[in-house]
Parts: C-alpha cells; sequence; structure tokens
C-alpha cells in the first residue's frame, strides 16, 4: 500500500513540475504578445502623427477608430527581449486580428525542461505556449467630425475631451500612446 502511495505521490509531483513548466511559458508568451503590441501602439502613434501633418484626408481619423495598419517595426524585437527575460525564446511570431482589432500573437518555448521525473523522456521537454495581445481604440470621434477642420474626440477614461486641429498640429500635441490605444490580451 505504501508503495502505491509513494508512486502517487512521484505522479503528482511529475504533473506539477509539467504545469509550472506550462505556466512558465504562458506567462512569457503573454508578456512577449503584450510587449509587441505596446511597441507597435508607440508606433502607430508616429504613423497618426504622420497622417495628420500630411492631410491624409479623413485617414487619420481612420487610425483612431482601429482601421489602421501594424507597423512592422520594432514589435518582433520587443517581444523577443520579453520571452528572453522569461528564460524563454520566440518560436513563432506575427500579425493577427481578433473580432476586428489588430494585434500580435507569439509563440514561445521555454529554454528550461520540465526536469527529471518518474516518467520516462520528460527531462528533456520544454514546454510551449501562444498567446494573442490586440490593440484596441479607445477615443470616439464625433459623428459630424470633418478632418479639415479641429476635432474633438471622448475617450475611455479621459477626464476632458481631446481636439486635433490639422491646420495647428505638432507631433508634441498628441497625447500619450496609452490615452489614444489599450493593448491586452485577447481572450
Amino acid at each position: 500500500m505504501s508503495g502505491i502511495l509513494l508512486f502517487v505521490a512521484l505522479a503528482f509531483f511529475a504533473f506539477a513540475q509539467a504545469a509550472s513548466a506550462r505556466n512558465g511559458a504562458q506567462s512569457a508568451a503573454d508578456a512577449a504578445a503584450l510587449a509587441a503590441a505596446q511597441e507597435a501602439r508607440d508606433e502607430l502613434l508616429e504613423g497618426l502623427g504622420k497622417a495628420i501633418k500630411e492631410g491624409d484626408d479623413d485617414a487619420w481619423l481612420d487610425w483612431l477608430s482601429g482601421d489602421m495598419v501594424l507597423p512592422d517595426g520594432a514589435a518582433r524585437g520587443a517581444a523577443e527581449d520579453l520571452a528572453a527575460q522569461n528564460d524563454s525564446e520566440l518560436s513563432g511570431f506575427g500579425p493577427d486580428e481578433v473580432n476586428g482589432y489588430p494585434g500580435y500573437w507569439a509563440k514561445v518555448t521555454t529554454n528550461y525542461t520540465v526536469g527529471d521525473s518518474i516518467i520516462p523522456g520528460t527531462e528533456s521537454k520544454r514546454a510551449k505556449a501562444e498567446a494573442t495581445a490586440v490593440i484596441k481604440p479607445r477615443c470616439d470621434p464625433a459623428e459630424s467630425a470633418d478632418p479639415e477642420k479641429a476635432v474633438e474626440f471622448i475617450c475611455d477614461g479621459a477626464r476632458e475631451p481631446i481636439e486635433i486641429d490639422p491646420d495647428d498640429f505638432d507631433l508634441g500635441d498628441l497625447p500619450d500612446a496609452s490615452d489614444l490605444f489599450s493593448v491586452h490580451l485577447a481572450e
């Protein structure tokens, strides 16, 4: 009887080791996807400022409503950095779209293994996980907004409306990227 109990205890320990490695991989994947989306959000702010400055008709209004092209830029590098900080490597990465919102998916593989246990072959198994983070606009322009004139936006969580005047615009006039776009993990 004690041999059976010992075997059951060791089996639970092996499953706990695997679960711990899996949780570490999921944390690394979540962090990598969020880092990529946050990096892209910052680059989107620069793209928005450029569209306003160039007087790109109402294209800049589309940026604020979520109809934007994600930059290739540094998003992958940010995902790789966060995966590495979580003792994992980025094994897959790319742009994605969830419920109409752009984002990035990241797949990671841990640098560490599940470890030695009573289950043969686990000592060389590395955990894998993936996650997707999306960028969601936080502001809504008035329906009568004319991109040729000053446009007022109401943003989630903002105390006051944000006003953008394309005729009198400087990139420094834009609020922080986190005021215009939220980043979160897709469900």
